[in-house]
C-alpha cells in the first residue's frame, strides 16, 4: 500500500512531531507533502529515507496549490491519502478527489472550542471543513474531546474513529549527565529551580501567565522552549514585570529531551488543548506537571498520572502549585502508567488497521475506545486525589464525588476510576432507559459467545464502532465499550475497568447504561463510504 501524508507544515510542533513518529512505525510505504514551511521536521523525515514534497503554498487562499497537489497524487498513484491539520485537510481532500485517489483518511489534531490552529472558528470555517469532509472515508480524532467537537460541527459519528496521539518514551528518558550539560549552557546551577514550558509562542498557549507568575517565585527561572509570533511580546512583558533576567528563550527546538532533563517542573497554562502532547513528554521524562487542560490525562483515571496537578487558569494558583512542587516533589518521578497507555507502537498499528478497513470497504471502527465522559470545564479543576500535595481545589471544583441530587444508580463498590458525571432527570432519558438496557444486554450476549482471548491489554480490546447508528438514535458506549478483562469476556459497561492494573469484577455492568445521542441532520446528509459514488 502506498500512502501520501499531506500536512500544512513541518516546522516544530505537536502535530508535526506526531507525523514524524507515526512514519517511523508504519509498515506501509509512505511519502509526505507539505503545503508550506518545510522546517526542521522535514529534514528529519528526509534523513529517515522518506520523500518530502513541498508544494509551495503562498497563502491560505492560494488555489493554485490544488493543481500541484493533484499532479503529485496522479503521478504517485497512491492507494490512500492521509491529511493532517485544517488547511491540509481542506486542500488535500479536494486534490485527492480530483486525482481519483481511491481512499482518503484525515486526522484532526487541533480543533478547540473557540480556535482551530490559533484562528477563530467561524461558520465559514466549519462549512468549508464539512464540504470536503464528505470525501473522507474516516476521520481520526486524537482524543474524545476532539471527537465530541467534530460531532458538534456536524461530522457523522459513523465516520469518526478515536485513535490518540502517541509518544516514544525512550526519546524522553531522563539523563542526569544531559541535565547537567544543558543547565551549564543555560547558566544555571544544579540547585536552581527551573520552570519550563514547551510549545509555540502563540496567544493560545498563555505563556504570558507564566511570565507574570514569575514575580511571586523569586528564586525560579522560566525556560520557554519554542518559537512563534509572540516572542517579542513575551520579551517585552518580561522586561515590564522586572523578570527579564530570569526568562530564557530557546527558539525552535526539534528535540526537547535536553530541555526536559534540565527542568524541575513543566507548566502548561493553555486552556485550548486538544491532546496535551507536551505534558505526556514531560511525564515520560519523570517531571511533575502543572497544567490547565490536557485531554490525554482528563480521559484517564486519576492514578494514571500521579505527578500531574490540574489548576485553574489563574496566576495565583500557578504560583501556589509551582511553589508546592518545589517543596514536595523529588528530583525525578518514575514514568506513570499514562505514558505506557500512549505508546506509539500499538497506536500506529491501529492506524494501519484503519487503512486496511478503509481499503477493504468496511466501515471504520475504533481500535482505541469510543467516546467517554463529557469534558470537564478547564476553569474548574478536578478534585485532588487523597494524599495529593499542595492546596485543595477551590470551592465548586469539579471532582469525582457524586453530586447531591444526581439521577441514576449509585456507584458500585470497588469500581475503578472517577464516577461518571450525573445528568438531570428528563423524560427523554427515562424513555431511553429500556432501549439502552436492551442494547447492552444484546451486546453482552453476542460477545460472550465469541472465542476466549488473551487477557493482556494489548489483545483484549476488540475493534468496535464509535457509534452504532440505528434509525434516529445513535448508541454511544459509555465509558468503556471494549472487552472486559474478567472471565465473562463480554463488553463491559463498568466505569474504567479496562484501565485497571488487574482483572476487575463486572458487577457494575447492570448499573451502567449506554447513553444516547440524537443523530444530527448532517449524519444523514452524506451516504456511507461504502455506498457513495467515487
Amino acid at each position: 500500500m502506498r500512502v501520501l501524508h499531506v500536512i500544512t507544515g513541518l516546522d516544530a510542533g505537536g502535530a508535526e512531531q506526531q507525523l514524524r513518529l507515526l512514519l517511523q512505525h508504519l509498515s506501509v510505504r509512505c511519502e509526505v507533502a507539505t503545503l508550506t514551511r518545510p522546517g526542521a521536521i522535514a529534514a528529519t523525515v528526509r534523513d529517515s529515507g522518506i520523500p518530502v514534497f513541498d508544494v509551495e503554498m503562498a497563502h491560505n487562499r492560494d488555489l493554485s496549490v490544488l493543481s500541484r497537489l493533484e499532479g503529485l497524487m496522479s503521478r504517485g498513484r497512491y492507494d490512500l491519502v492521509h491529511t493532517h491539520l485544517y488547511r491540509a485537510c481542506v486542500y488535500g481532500r479536494m486534490a485527492a478527489r480530483l486525482a481519483g485517489v481511491p481512499h482518503i483518511v484525515a486526522t484532526e489534531h487541533s480543533i478547540g472550542d473557540r480556535l482551530i490552529e490559533g484562528r477563530p472558528i467561524s461558520a465559514g470555517v466549519r462549512r468549508l471543513y464539512l464540504s470536503t469532509e464528505r470525501y473522507t472515508d474516516a476521520t481520526i480524532a486524537v482524543s474524545d474531546t476532539v471527537a465530541r467537537r467534530l460531532i458538534g460541527w456536524g461530522v457523522p459519528a459513523e465516520r469518526l474513529v478515536v485513535i490518540p496521539n502517541g509518544i516514544d518514551a525512550a526519546e524522553f528518558r531522563y539523563d542526569p549527565a544531559l541535565r547537567a550539560f544543558t543547565r551549564a549552557r543555560l547558566g544555571l546551577g544544579p540547585r536552581d529551580y527551573l520552570v519550563g514550558a514547551v510549545g509555540r509562542l502563540e496567544p493560545t498557549k498563555r505563556f504570558d501567565l507564566l511570565v507574570r507568575a514569575l514575580r511571586g517565585l523569586d528564586d525560579a527561572t522560566l525556560l520557554l522552549v519554542g518559537e512563534g509570533s509572540q516572542r517579542a511580546a513575551l520579551e517585552e512583558l518580561a522586561r515590564a514585570e522586572g523578570v527579564s533576567g530570569r526568562v530564557r528563550f530557546t527558539g525552535e527546538t526539534p528535540n526537547v529531551r535536553a530541555q526536559l532533563c534540565a527542568m524541575d517542573v513543566l507548566a502548561a497554562p493553555s486552556d485550548e488543548e486538544t491532546f496535551g502532547l507536551a505534558v505526556l513528554e514531560a511525564l515520560a521524562c519523570g517531571l511533575p506537571v502543572v497544567y490547565v487542560a490536557c485531554p490525554a490525562l482528563d480521559e484517564l483515571p486519576p492514578n494514571a498520572a500521579p505527578g500531574a496537578r490540574r489548576t485553574p487558569l489563574d496566576i495565583g494558583w500557578f504560583r501556589t502549585e509551582l511553589a508546592a512542587v518545589r517543596q514536595s516533589a523529588p528530583n525525578r518521578l518514575p514514568p506513570p502508567p499514562a505514558v505506557t497507555r500512549y505508546d506509539i507502537a500499538p497506536l500506529a498499528a491501529q492506524v494501519e488497521l484503519l487503512y486496511e478497513q478503509v481499503r477493504a470497504g468496511r466501515p471504520p471502527t475504533s481500535p482505541s475506545r469510543p467516546l467517554t465522559r463529557p469534558p470537564t470545564s478547564p476553569s474548574r479543576p478536578l478534585a485532588r486525589p487523597a494524599g495529593a500535595v499542595g492546596p485543595a481545589s477551590p470551592a465548586g471544583a469539579v471532582g469525582s464525588a457524586r453530586p447531591a441530587g444526581a439521577v441514576g444508580p449509585a456507584r458500585p463498590a470497588g469500581a475503578v476510576g472517577p464516577a461518571s458525571p450525573a445528568s438531570p432527570a428528563s423524560p427523554a432519558s427515562s424513555a431511553s432507559a429500556a432501549s439502552s438496557a436492551s442494547a447492552a444486554s444484546s451486546a453482552s450476549a453476542a460477545s460472550s459467545a465469541s472465542p476466549s482471548r488473551s487477557a493482556s491489554p494489548a489483545s483484549s480490546a476488540r475493534p468496535v464502532p464509535l457509534s452504532a447508528v440505528s434509525g434516529e438514535e445513535s448508541t454511544m458506549a459509555s465509558p468503556a465499550h471494549v472487552l472486559c478483562r474478567c472471565s465473562l469476556r463480554a463488553p463491559c459497561w463498568s466505569s474504567w475497568s479496562c484501565w485497571a492494573p488487574a482483572p476487575v469484577s463486572c458487577s457494575a455492568r447492570a448499573s451502567r447504561r449506554p447513553t444516547t445521542r440524537r443523530r444530527t441532520s448532517s449524519s444523514r446528509r452524506w451516504p456511507s463510504p461504502a455506498t457513495r459514488p467515487r
